[in-house]
C-alpha cells in the first residue's frame, strides 16, 4: 500500500471511531428511550449502522496493522512502471488519455484514477516503459493503449 493510501486509510479510521462510533451509539441511546425495541426502526436500524461501523473498524484495522507501505518517491524504477507508478495512457482508437496510478487493493479508486495492482490494467502496465503499447482484454472487447509517460509521485 502507498504511504498516502495508508494515511486515507487511517484518517478513515480515525473519523470512524472519534466522530461515527460516538454518534451511532447517542442515536441507539436515544431510541431505545423510545420505548419497546421489538418494533422500534430507529432502534433496529442504529444497531445495523452500528455493526456496518464496527466491521469496517476492525477491518481496517486488521488490513493497516498487516499492510507493507510503500513510500512511492523513494523507488528507483526509473521509466519502467512498478507498484506506485503514476501512468498516462493514450487509446490507440480514440486519442482519449487516461491517468492511473497503480496502488495497493485497499486504496482503489478508479474514480480518483487509482487502480489496483492486481486489476487487469495494472497487470498489464506492470514492467512495461514508455512508448511501449499494450493490450487489455475489457468487457467491451480488446483495447489498446500507448504508455504516455511514467512518474512516481510522492
Amino acid at each position: 500500500m502507498t504511504a498516502k493510501g495508508a494515511q486515507r486509510l487511517r484518517a478513515e479510521l480515525d473519523e470512524l471511531k472519534s466522530i461515527k462510533r460516538p454518534a451511532i451509539i447517542e442515536a441507539i441511546a436515544e431510541a431505545r428511550a423510545h420505548g419497546d425495541l421489538k418494533e422500534n426502526a430507529e432502534y433496529h436500524a442504529a444497531r445495523e449502522q452500528q455493526g456496518f461501523i464496527e466491521g469496517r473498524i476492525k477491518h481496517l484495522e486488521s488490513e493497516l496493522s498487516h499492510a507493507q507501505v510503500i513510500d512511492i518517491a523513494q523507488l528507483a524504477a526509473g521509466d519502467k512502471i512498478v507498484f506506485g507508478a503514476t501512468v498516462v495512457l493514450v487509446d490507440c482508437d480514440t486519442d482519449e488519455e487516461r491517468t492511473y496510478q497503480i496502488v495497493g487493493d485497499l486504496e482503489a479508486d478508479i474514480k480518483q484514477g487509482l487502480i489496483a495492482i492486481s486489476s487487469p490494467v495494472a497487470r498489464a502496465l506492470i514492467g512495461k516503459l514508455e512508448g511501449d503499447a499494450i493490450t487489455i482484454e475489457a468487457p467491451g472487447g480488446t483495447r489498446e493503449y500507448e504508455v504516455v509517460s511514467v512518474k512516481y509521485l510522492g
